[in-house]
C-alpha cells in the first residue's frame, strides 16, 4: 500500500476526531510512520495520545482491526508539538496481529509513548 492509499483509507475509515491533522510520511511493508499535529490549543491530552496510539497501530496492522490487548508505558509528557508516530507488526498468527507503537515529539529521537498491542483482523 502506497502513503497516498493509506492516508485515504484512515481519513475515510476513522472518526474526524481521532485524525489529528493526520499526515502519512512513509509505508513500508508493515512499518508505518505518521504525523500528527496538535489542535488550536496546542496542548496533548492523554485520551488525545491514546487515539494517535490506536491510530497509528491500527495504520501498521490494518485499518479496520480491531484491539484486544494494549500495553502503554508513557515515557515522558507531550510537548506542545507535531507527534511522529512509528510502527509495525512484530507478528502475524491468524487473525490476530501483534505490533507495538512509538510516539515521538517533534523528532523520532526522544521517544515519550511506547505501546504494544494484539489486535484482531476478523470481522465482528
Amino acid at each position: 500500500m502506497t502513503e497516498d492509499e493509506l492516508q485515504k483509507l484512515l481519513e475515510t475509515t476513522l472518526p474526524a476526531a481521532d485524525l489529528h491533522g493526520l499526515f502519512v510520511e512513509e509505508c513500508q511493508d508493515q512499518d508505518v510512520r505518521l504525523r500528527f499535529s496538535p489542535g488550536p490549543d496546542s496542548a496533548w491530552t492523554t485520551s488525545a495520545l491514546l487515539s494517535l496510539v490506536d491510530t497509528a497501530l491500527r495504520a501498521a496492522s490494518g485499518v479496520t482491526a480491531v484491539l484486544s490487548h494494549l500495553n502503554v508505558t508513557v515515557l515522558k509528557p507531550a510537548q506542545a508539538a507535531d507527534v511522529i508516530s512509528l510502527s509495525r507488526v512484530i507478528r502475524r498468527d491468524g487473525d490476530q496481529v501483534h505490533a507495538e507503537a512509538w510516539l515521538f515529539s517533534h523528532a523520532a529521537v526522544d521517544p515519550m509513548v511506547h505501546a504494544t498491542a494484539s489486535l484482531s483482523t476478523r470481522p465482528r
